[in-house]
């Protein structure tokens, strides 16, 4: 019972991230308890009068604990300020009235899997561009009577998922956008170096912008860093932008470097070149103190060989 107890304690709270980008992911959760999703997402084309099948697994990675689950498809969208929708539908999630699932309850034993069948039957006047859906999974611990009855408020016993599908209707679809703004900071005091950019999709449909970043010593081509055998890549949809930093995690905490960070979207390329230098604010405070002093011995010594 207390093991048990344990367990519930260590489920983390719902958090519904995004993957890639711009992308959803789905919500965190403990390796050893709960339920996993596979894939967290999947992009997809379909043709107006298509009638299209999808599918997903969802696994109890438990090995003791029961647990019921329930699917919905839900809208899915971002804010201006690319904060996560799930609850407005527009234009661009016209694709849910479209959708029925083949499971949408059941029970998951320990160690237990499930696919979750989708069917997406498309008009024929679907208008051509994006549309985007999650198709949410919550699940709630089986609990004995004796559990239920020491359940208390503090213990976390559900959680939830989101499959997200990124859909788009072919016919005449709009592929644009623009680097509205890409920087690297020349001085730092401290923290990690990066390129920072905001990339704004104008077309009607998703698309995926790349982020490079390259670091080489001051009086060197041999990099230190780089990720452009491995870009970060993030979706973006359309009608909005979306700001990223592109960072190198080991960032000493001195140093002088040249580094280049480039941000592509739908074949427009900015690239940045800039030299940054990293020093800690302790010393920049002795290189001042030091030059205050050699300023002041240089103006004694002038003045003492005047006398």
């Amino acid at each position: 019972m207390k093991n048990n107890l344990l367990k519930r304690v260590a489920v983390i709270a719902l958090s519904l991230l995004f993957a890639s980008a711009g992308t959803a992911n789905s919500f965190a959760q403990d390796s050893s308890y709960g339920i996993s999703m596979s894939p967290p997402n999947q992009k997809i084309v379909l043709m107006p009068g298509e009638q299209y099948t999808g599918t997903f697994s969802i696994t109890n990675v438990s090995d003791e604990v029961n647990f019921d689950y329930v699917a919905n498809v839900t809208p899915f969208y971002v804010d201006e300020n690319y904060s996560n929708i799930f609850d407005k539908p527009s234009s661009y999630t016209q694709i849910t009235e479209w959708t029925t699932i083949n499971v949408e309850k059941g029970t998951l034993l320990p160690g237990g899997s499930q696919d979750i069948v989708f069917n997406i039957n498309v008009p024929y006047d679907a208008p051509a561009g994006g549309q985007y859906m999650t198709i949410t999974v919550t699940s709630d611990e089986q609990l004995n009577q004796e559990d239920k009855g020491k359940t208390s408020a503090g213990l976390i016993t559900k959680q939830a998922m989101a499959h997200v599908v990124f859909a788009e209707i072919a016919g005449t679809t709009q592929h644009s956008g623009e680097v509205v703004d890409a920087s690297v900071p020349g001085f730092l005091f401290s923290g990690k170096i990066a390129g920072t950019s905001t990339i704004k999709n104008t077309g009607n449909v998703h698309s995926d912008a790349t982020y490079k970043l390259q670091v080489f010593p001051l009086f060197s081509n041999e990099e230190v860093y780089t990720n452009v055998e491995n870009p970060d890549t993030k979706t973006i949809l359309p009608d909005r932008a979306l700001y990223n930093a592109t960072s190198w995690e080991e960032t000493p905490s001195i140093g002088i470097f040249n580094v280049i960070y480039t941000a592509e979207f739908e074949g427009v390329t900015t690239e940045v070149k800039k030299m940054v230098i990293i020093c800690p604010l302790w010393l920049l405070i002795i290189i001042i103190i030091a030059i205050i002093a050699l300023i002041v011995w240089l103006y004694t010594r002038s003045k003492s060989r005047k006398k």
